[in-house]
């Protein structure tokens, strides 16, 4: 870190104009100039001027260079600080040829108009690029929903099919059907997730398009994100327990749901091989709700606790799952973000994780109550 603030530093150095940088760039109109003032003090003194009025006119000659190079030096600094100032403060560097300050000198008029014109390719380039962002948003959407029309359809064979053989010829034929039916929903629900998965990811960039702000019952919305994987939990043979109280929040029912069900399905992959357990609690604080949800699976070890919530980063767990992505954590934690609630895991590595969710209760709220 020392060392890239140094780098950044010596950049910073290179890009301000100092005065010797300045002389430097003007030393070929100062060799004119002492070479004009040494003609012209020859010539003075071959037609019989004394030499003190030639050392007056030296004298006087380099007064106004030194007095031109100082305000030229000046009105180069002053403009090129007021450049540095836009940059600072602009977002989009990119545009910098609009707001560059305008100047009487004219190969700055120059070099703004080729910066303008150099600025509005890689502004149409911008513009291409999020339009076919946006385009394949708009696919991935538009295939999310009509994926999902088959998964419910699935669903519902299942359920249909399972009442039409409530009473089948023999039990073992009840069994076996009962036993590929459930299987069915399994499987049917893992690629609703990945559904979803993809539909929030690519949302994400832009969720006050599809979110509701209002109250949220926590114990319901738990027990719904529940429900919704109960053949997986069955499966897996966990215990889920759910104790939010009458706990409430201001958020969107929808996105909270999706970020449980990922954090369910976590807990899940990651579970105890013997008594393995799910907690999902709420507990009031003074300037918010924190929402846990606590399992007594794996762990993760401390060195790599930081990075859960990165991209694509699967950890010493992850790799020992084939399935893993690296993408459930990363989506939380990015939604979590834009519906301003702040996300934070506890863990020990062997002994199980908590992933916290910290529900902000806005002062305007408290007040008004």
């Amino acid at each position: 870190m020392i060392r890239g603030a140094m780098k950044k530093e010596l950049y910073r150095e290179e890009d301000s104009l100092s005065f010797g940088a300045f002389l430097k760039d003007r030393l070929l109109l100062f060799l004119l100039h002492i070479t004009c003032m040494l003609v012209l003090t020859g010539y003075l003194l071959l037609t019989g001027y004394p030499w003190d009025s030639c050392a007056l006119i030296l004298i006087c000659w380099l007064l106004i260079l030194t007095a031109w190079m100082l305000y030229d030096y000046h009105d180069r600094k002053t403009y090129f600080l007021q450049i540095e100032h836009v940059l600072d403060k602009v977002d989009q560097r990119f545009l910098l040829g609009e707001l560059m300050p305008r100047s009487p000198r004219i190969e700055d008029r120059l070099y703004r108009e080729m910066i303008r014109r150099s600025n509005k390719s890689v502004i149409e380039r911008i513009r291409r690029v999020e339009d076919e962002q946006r385009e394949y948003r708009e696919y991935i959407e538009s295939w999310v929903h009509e994926i999902k029309a088959p998964i419910t359809s699935i669903s519902l064979l299942c359920e249909n099919r399972r009442a039409e053989r409530r009473y089948p010829e023999s039990l073992s034929e009840k069994a076996f059907e009962n036993t590929a039916i459930r299987q069915i929903a399994l499987e049917n629900q893992k690629v609703e997730n990945y559904v979803d998965m993809a539909l929030y990811y690519a949302r994400s960039d832009e969720v006050y398009k599809d979110y509701v702000i209002r109250e949220t019952n926590l114990q319901s919305t738990a027990e719904e994100a529940v429900l919704k994987n109960k053949y997986y939990l069955i499966q897996n043979r966990i215990q889920v327990e759910v104790q939010c109280g009458e706990e409430k929040v201001y958020t969107d029912r929808k996105w909270i749901l999706f970020i449980l069900n990922q954090l369910i399905l976590n807990c899940t992959k990651y579970k105890a091989k013997e008594n393995a357990r799910i907690r999902i609690t709420a507990e009031a604080l003074p300037n918010g709700v924190h929402l846990l949800v606590e399992d007594n699976g794996a762990g993760i070890k401390k060195e790599e606790l930081p990075r859960i919530f990165e991209k694509g980063f699967t950890g010493t767990n992850g790799r020992k799952n084939d399935r893993a992505t690296g993408m459930g954590l990363y989506l939380c934690r990015k939604l979590c973000r834009k519906l301003g609630i702040e996300i934070d895991a506890r863990s020990e590595y062997g002994s199980g994780t908590c992933i916290v969710l910290e529900f902000p209760i806005s002062t305007y709220v408290i007040n008004e109550a």
